[in-house]
């Protein structure tokens, strides 16, 4: 590893709480294999390995849950390894709304950003099992609407991850260029997020 990841950053992500879909976690991986090649993912799996948090890609069972301490830890990996700047960790997002078959089974029905708002809080019980996700506004004719993720915890490069996850779903839909941005960590509390959408 370039820079050896701090024994406090384990520790803070040894206490997050919390499950996510194995489907979640290969996807993540896919991403890393289309990037980096089998040599790449294999280079974050011997490091998650010596970390004490293995997890090798075959052997993930997409409707299994697992740690998001875990979870977590893998994105510190990556962020040592590959050393993405924002906009490839948003690309990531983007490149999960298009693997994931959670998604391609919504997409059937989503004709409008209402019925994606009604659907959106089921979507995230498919693969984390905490976490309350609401819709605070949607405004179709001002084109605009506010995110809120509460009661969950955001390493910074899952932040920018769930930026590019948003912006490609609602873009599915309004088929045009949209900007998602965090407004802030409302209530001083880091495990509460919200983000604003533009289109």
């Amino acid at each position: 590893m370039d820079q050896p990841i701090s024994k406090e950053e384990l520790d803070k992500a040894s206490l997050v709480i919390g499950e996510l879909r194995g489907l979640g976690m290969k996807n993540e991986l896919e991403f890393i294999l289309k990037e980096e090649g089998p040599e790449g993912l294999e280079r974050l799996e011997q490091t998650m390995e010596q970390l004490g948090f293995p997890i090798k890609y075959k052997e993930i069972k997409a409707m299994n849950f697992y740690p998001l301490s875990t979870y977590v830890v893998t994105l510190l990996v990556m962020d040592n390894l590959f050393h993405y700047n924002n906009e490839k960790i948003q690309e990531k997002g983007e490149f999960l709304t298009k693997v994931s078959l959670v998604v391609r089974l919504y997409l059937k029905n989503f004709v409008s950003l209402e019925k994606v708002a009604k659907d959106v809080s089921k979507m995230w019980r498919k693969y984390y099992t905490i976490g309350d996700f609401k819709i605070m506004e949607l405004d179709e004719e001002k084109r605009c609407g506010i995110i809120r993720l509460e009661n969950f915890y955001l390493h910074p490069f899952h932040i920018e991850t769930l930026k590019g996850y948003f912006r490609a779903i609602v873009k599915m839909v309004v088929k045009s260029e949209v900007v998602c941005e965090e407004r802030k960590e409302f209530d001083g509390d880091e495990k509460n997020h919200e983000f604003s959408l533009k289109w």
